[in-house]
């Protein structure tokens, strides 16, 4: 990736964050987009060492807006879209945000690359689209399902995706990260949540702890966007996931043992999704993964809960255990 001029939306969430930090590492010239607001809030970013954060050129804008989208492209090598609205919760509250920022958001991301001579765009779907699968592991693809608001709008982004590759020759590659976690993730997922509360000591409140998860390590799900870039492979979509399946109750004890702390658990019914809309079994196939990208996971799950349990002990400030963060 050295000296590749790369554009990353959602620069400032998660895991896109931890792509930057990567791309700049590997010396990348990097245009970072975080989503306009007036206080000059760049999220995770801000949380960079001074040196890095000099070494990104950080703009603030909005998906919405096509032609700054299309401004802000031109000469790039590389389009790693990322932005996008992610909470479950949320969507039920309010899902036409959602369908606005994830499918049309994506559409002006597609039409801003379009003809600009972008060797690859590579965007960012969710295991989400799958639903509740017939068997596992899952394979790309399985049927896909929109099982809440936040995965329909997901499925409506990925298609227009691949539309623009098979109608105008874009070199669209789709990853399909499994449930990534790992250093400044917020409280809204899972893992961060019961780390918190299991550090505080009190009680883990929680959900449903029935449904299974495939947890991938963000340096893991990182190491894959950037084989994607490097890679000849266009026109597919991709999961990357461990292929191992944890139940969240199984989560919550072996998180509990990493911090030392037998914490009681309390299941809220506030904190389930609707029957029809919980999707009840994730695990990847990653064969696809492997083969194409040369990827495979160097993390465990419990070497990576280690790694997420010691950084949110050190960032006790970025989490509000006693708000329900949807």
């Amino acid at each position: 990736m050295k000296n590749k001029k790369v554009f990353v939306t959602g620069a400032g969430g998660f895991i896109g964050s931890h792509l930057v930090e990567k791309l700049v590492e590997s010396g990348a010239d990097v245009t970072a987009l975080v989503k306009y607001n007036s206080m000059n809030r760049w999220g995770c970013i801000d949380l960079f060492r001074e040196d890095v954060r000099k070494k990104i050129k950080i703009i603030s804008g909005d998906l919405m807006d096509v032609d700054f989208l299309r401004k802000n492209m031109k000469d790039m090598d590389v389009v790693f879209h990322l932005g996008a609205l992610i909470s479950i919760p949320y969507s039920y509250e309010a899902p036409r945000h959602y369908f606005e920022n994830n499918v049309i958001g994506t559409l002006n991301v597609m039409e801003a690359a379009k003809g600009k001579g972008i060797k690859k765009v590579i965007h960012t779907s969710t295991s989400e689209v799958y639903g509740t699968p017939d068997k596992v592991p899952i394979k790309e693809d399985f049927l896909l399902k929109g099982q809440s608001p936040y995965s329909a709008s997901k499925i409506g982004a990925d298609k227009v995706a691949e539309s623009f590759y098979y109608s105008f020759d874009l070199p669209v590659l789709i990853l399909r990260p499994f449930n990534t976690y790992g250093p400044r993730q917020s409280a809204r997922a899972i893992i961060p949540s019961i780390i918190a509360q299991a550090l505080e000591g009190k009680q883990i409140v929680m959900g449903n702890p029935e449904p299974t998860r495939d947890f991938n390590f963000v340096y893991d799900t990182v190491d894959a966007f950037i084989r994607a870039a490097k890679s000849n492979v266009i026109g597919e979509t991709i999961n990357v996931g461990t292929g191992i399946e944890t139940s969240i109750l199984e989560l919550t004890e072996m998180i509990k043992k990493i911090v030392n702390q037998d914490t009681k658990i309390v299941y809220d019914p506030n904190r389930y999704r609707p029957n029809k809309s919980e999707v009840m079994r994730l695990c990847a196939d990653n064969s696809k993964a492997k083969k194409l990208l040369n990827w495979a996971p160097k993390h465990s799950l419990k070497e990576g809960l280690k790694i997420t349990a010691r950084w949110v002990n050190e960032n006790p400030n970025f989490y509000k255990t006693n708000i329900y963060n949807i």
